[in-house]
């Protein structure tokens, strides 16, 4: 029962959290555009966003790790595995720069969705070609201009807790405009709260871990699925050395 009453006032508190980012982010990008044309300042709210839910959360503890590998002046494609929706809320933790690549039904959420919308992350839809391609347009054009994209290529939440087969389209794009591809291996955000539910499980750990960057300026188009393999072995032996 207190889990439940503690779910239930996280909750009222991450609402209110979120409508202060999405009022900061409105007025971002309504005011401050000329300044400010990679939303830069409103992405930066989420890092507040992320400090002040993780401190909100009495269940929840996270470790950062590996930030040494992280280039400020460099332009990534960002590769990581896919837990649970707090995923991204550990990612802000890295305090990097990055639009990231979600599925078109979390735009639609009242509130978070609107803060993505107004912070220009990419929309993508399912099974429709076109926002397919649009979507690898759009993250192209965002790279050219020195912003980092965030994708998990495993394409929706692992349900087993291991790392899932990757899809192409994060390791093409890096091929395509000689980005080096930065892994981040996350663990323990599924076991904050269970798939479908709003309660909290109880006390989990969770932790992210930056590997070292892959270029691939050597990469032949043809080569992304020999880079795809490569980063995902990458991820799967940090996996590895975290369960033995």
């Amino acid at each position: 029962m207190i889990r439940v009453w503690v779910s239930i006032f996280f909750w009222i508190i991450a609402a209110i959290i979120t409508m202060g980012v999405f009022l900061g982010a409105s007025f971002c990008a309504a005011v401050l555009f000329p300044f400010d044309r990679k939303r830069k300042l409103a992405h930066a709210l989420g890092f507040w966003w992320a400090d002040c839910l993780v401190v909100a959360n009495p269940f929840w503890n996270i470790s950062i790790k590996g930030l040494e590998n992280i280039d400020k002046h460099k332009t990534y494609v960002l590769v990581a595995n896919h837990q649970s929706l707090a995923d991204i809320v550990i990612v802000y933790k890295t305090h990097m720069q990055f639009k990231w690549v979600a599925k078109d039904e979390l735009f639609k959420v009242p509130v978070f969705g609107w803060c993505m919308s107004a912070m220009k992350y990419i929309r993508l839809s399912r099974g429709e070609l076109g926002s397919i391609r649009g979507v690898y347009d759009e993250a192209a054009g965002w790279l050219k201009k020195g912003v980092s994209v965030l994708f998990f290529p495993e394409g929706t939440r692992s349900t087993s807790g291991g790392i899932s087969p990757f899809k192409n389209g994060a390791f093409k794009l890096a091929i395509k405009e000689a980005k080096p591809i930065l892994p981040i291996y996350l663990e323990g955000t599924a076991d904050i709260i269970s798939r479908g539910s709003w309660i909290f499980k109880g006390r989990a750990d969770s932790s992210l871990k930056v590997l070292p960057a892959v270029e691939t300026d050597k990469y032949q188009p043809e080569d992304f699925v020999r880079l795809r393999e490569i980063v995902r072995q990458r991820l799967l032996d940090e996996e590895s050395r975290r369960r033995n």
